[in-house]
């Protein structure tokens, strides 16, 4: 039962951090929604990534010369939140 309040905070607070980046009301960013919907170009796709490792003390693959072949997926706000997730269990492993 602790994993779904986990779960939960870290999609909250990684919903958060990406409505900031996109200056936009929680509320606006969708699961299903890709950065380019909330309008964060590659340089606030890069500022969004900095301010979850920090949020999170987590390492995120992910090369900003070259997202296509990161291993972190960025396609939607829901990978964003389950790549998070999964960086956050192997790391607190």
């Amino acid at each position: 039962m602790g994993d779904d309040t986990m779960t939960s905070a870290v999609r909250d607070k990684v919903i958060a951090l990406i409505a900031e980046q996109a200056m936009l009301p929680v509320g606006d960013v969708r699961a299903d929604a890709s950065m380019a919907d909330l309008g964060i170009d590659s340089l606030g796709l890069v500022e969004s990534i900095f301010a979850i490792e920090e949020a999170f003390d987590i390492s995120v693959p992910f090369n900003a010369n070259e997202p296509s072949a990161s291993d972190f997926d960025i396609s939607t706000v829901a990978s964003v939140v389950a790549g998070v997730e999964k960086l956050i269990a192997e790391q607190k492993g």
